[in-house]
């Protein structure tokens, strides 16, 4: 018998919430990945990959409502995976069902448990993954993510759960207007600071841009709110790394998203490559071009 274990991670959700764009990402990190596999045969892969010598540490496989009743099981599985001395994590996708909706709509696929109502077919598919839902590790809504936005996102929490740094930082800049994002943690909002948008040679700058950045930053009160947003950073993400947190998103928020928060996003950058940089660093401008 070999004392190998190995860390599995089960990619779930609802259909049409990115699944398969998940399990691409893990695919092109260079997992072995196994899609649809019955989970009764979990236990079975775990045993004939350790006992066969294969250079295997993790094992990525994707589950969804298909399975059905099969997914009544996953609970002894789950504690036969860990007696067994694996880990198991789990990603759940979900969208709302208007968006879910939509997606089925422009691709013209169909929804693996649609009859009519495709409605129905997604509250049967809720409740036939709540288990796994309840369970799960991570939960990441993809309600208002583009697949580009949706691939980062997966890379950074395969990046947390495997400990490249203890806790990764995505800094996101907003536009109120356009509503706040779902996946933020910390929210800090700068409309209250000189808006570049008023200035007619500005208008059409971006917070990338060094005129409007340097017009933002020109003012005391944008200064002032930078030096408090890093006195915050410096003081909380050693606190979020000690309560176990592996990733936190800080949004900044304007009224647009394409001057003061990107630009505010820009000069944090900056402040966490100097001073912070044992952090993996994501950046992301959700509105900067609308």
């Amino acid at each position: 018998m070999t004392n190998r274990t190995l860390r599995i991670v089960v990619v779930t959700g609802l259909s049409g919430s990115g699944k398969t764009t998940a399990m691409h990402v893990f695919e092109d990190r260079g997992f072995f990945c196994v899609d649809n596999l019955p989970v009764l045969l979990i236990p079975d892969l775990a045993e004939t990959i350790t006992s066969s010598g294969a250079e295997v540490e993790t094992i990525v496989l994707c589950i969804d409502a298909r399975e059905r009743s099969f997914l009544d099981d996953f609970d002894k599985v789950a504690e036969q995976i860990k007696a067994a001395g694996h880990t198991i994590e789990i990603f759940y996708m979900e969208a709302r069902d208007e968006i879910l909706i939509r997606r089925f709509s422009e691709t013209r696929r169909r929804h693996p448990l649609a009859g009519v109502d495709i409605r129905a077919a997604l509250e049967q598919e809720r409740q036939i993954l709540s288990r796994l839902r309840s369970e799960a590790t991570h939960i990441i809504d993809t309600s208002v993510l583009s697949m580009h936005d949706l691939r980062q996102q997966i890379r950074l929490l395969i990046d947390a759960s495997s400990n490249v740094r203890n806790l990764s930082l995505t800094l996101l800049s907003f536009g109120f207007k356009y509503g706040v994002p779902l996946e933020t943690d910390v929210l800090f909002d700068v409309r209250c600071l000189p808006n570049p948008y008023f200035v007619p040679s500005l208008k059409h700058q971006t917070g990338l841009d060094d005129e409007a950045y340097d017009f933002i930053f020109g003012f005391g009160e944008s200064r002032s709110m930078l030096l408090k947003i890093e006195d915050y950073l410096r003081f909380a993400l050693p606190l979020f790394e000690k309560e176990g947190k592996t990733y936190l998103t800080l949004a900044i928020g304007c009224t647009g998203g394409r001057h003061r928060s990107v630009a505010f996003v820009r000069a944090l950058v900056d402040y966490m490559h100097e001073e912070l940089p044992n952090y993996l660093v994501f950046v992301r401008h959700r509105d900067v071009n609308k």
